[in-house]
């Protein structure tokens, strides 16, 4: 039970704990720790604790630098899904309306070809993320940067609940640790260790996402970005990492092919489309058309319907060729 001793004295310390510490005040503390109450305690309130030495933690996790003495659980979900095949989505907080689009877009379609959609549960783009894995009836990963049995952000308690009916919220830090500033970049790094691929969606140039991908490159994991405006603020981060030498993600098969998954039959999801995106969709699947020919026939302003038109073609539902998008029929 030494790895609960530290995450118990983490919370009781306020610290960052993933190795015993040699001062006197943890030796007393882990002298009077009864583990045996302390995970009584934590059944009775419904949550589970799951040591770094259980053959059940995530190995990916397991083998990063400065791995967390362990992860309380919350949810209905079992140990093991945290080392199934997953991706992680993450982005800015305050998200454009095609950033929004995106990452529901991304975690429906991955979770419905099998992948484990992880993220933050932040506002933004980390819980567009879990939405859209939640649409497809697939399985999200929550990691929270404070304690497991807290909601945090608070608005986001009903979509932690829906994460928690099918899949699991976790964090190293024990019930009752309150959320602060240096807690979430050290959250970013159990994110990055838990999936073999990250996305970037949106980002500013010093956006936590930019920390979780630069801890992902670190471990040598695979980095996705989504390109974006070069006059947009919250495409800097994405297209930096582009320049970088991080991979260009314009569809959910690009991240697909990295595990060597191919869309199953009957087991897409019909995506929820805004009110543009559907106009937009009905027009070209009757008739074929340049964007500025859509554009004029609808009255959509060009930068409304470049919004939608990226979320057409990521959901699979149109194509473009030189310049034409057609819809693409079941």
């Amino acid at each position: 039970m030494r790895e609960l001793v530290l995450a118990a004295f983490a919370a009781e310390a306020s610290a960052h704990v993933v190795e015993a510490p040699r001062a006197t005040r943890f030796r007393r503390f882990a002298d009077c720790f009864d583990a045996g109450m302390y995970l009584a305690a934590l059944k009775a309130a419904g949550f589970r604790w799951l040591p770094r030495s259980d053959s059940a933690f995530p190995p990916l996790l397991a083998a990063i630098h400065d791995p967390p003495a362990g992860l309380f659980l919350r949810g209905e979900g079992a140990p093991e899904l945290l080392a199934r095949a997953s991706v992680a989505i993450v982005g800015a907080r305050s998200c454009s309306s095609y950033g929004s689009q995106v990452a529901r877009s991304l975690g429906r379609e991955l979770a419905a070809s099998g992948l484990v959609v992880v993220s933050g549960l932040a506002r933004g783009i980390d819980g567009e993320a879990h939405r859209g894995a939640l649409e497809a009836g697939g399985a999200t990963v929550a990691v929270l940067g404070c304690g497991v049995d807290r909601d945090y952000p608070a608005i986001h308690a009903s979509l932690a609940a829906s994460v928690a009916e099918s899949g699991l919220v976790v964090s190293e830090y024990a019930p009752g640790v309150e959320p602060a500033p240096w807690r979430f970049p050290a959250r970013n790094r159990v994110i990055a260790g838990l999936t073999s691929v990250t996305v970037v969606v949106e980002a500013r140039e010093r956006s936590g996402a930019l920390i979780t991908a630069d801890l992902a490159l670190e471990e040598g994991r695979e980095v996705f970005a989504v390109p974006g405006e070069i006059t947009s603020a919250l495409a800097a981060g994405p297209n930096r990492l582009l320049q970088l030498g991080a991979s260009p993600v314009t569809r959910a098969q690009d991240v697909l092919d990295v595990f060597g998954i191919r869309p199953a039959e009957g087991r897409s999801v019909s995506p929820v489309l805004g009110d543009t995106a559907q106009r937009v969709l009905e027009r070209v699947q009757d008739s074929p058309a340049a964007a500025d020919e859509v554009s004029r026939a609808l009255a959509i302003p060009a930068g409304e319907l470049a919004v939608a038109l990226s979320e057409l073609e990521l959901a699979g539902l149109i194509t473009e060729s030189d310049g034409v998008y057609r819809g693409v029929r079941p």
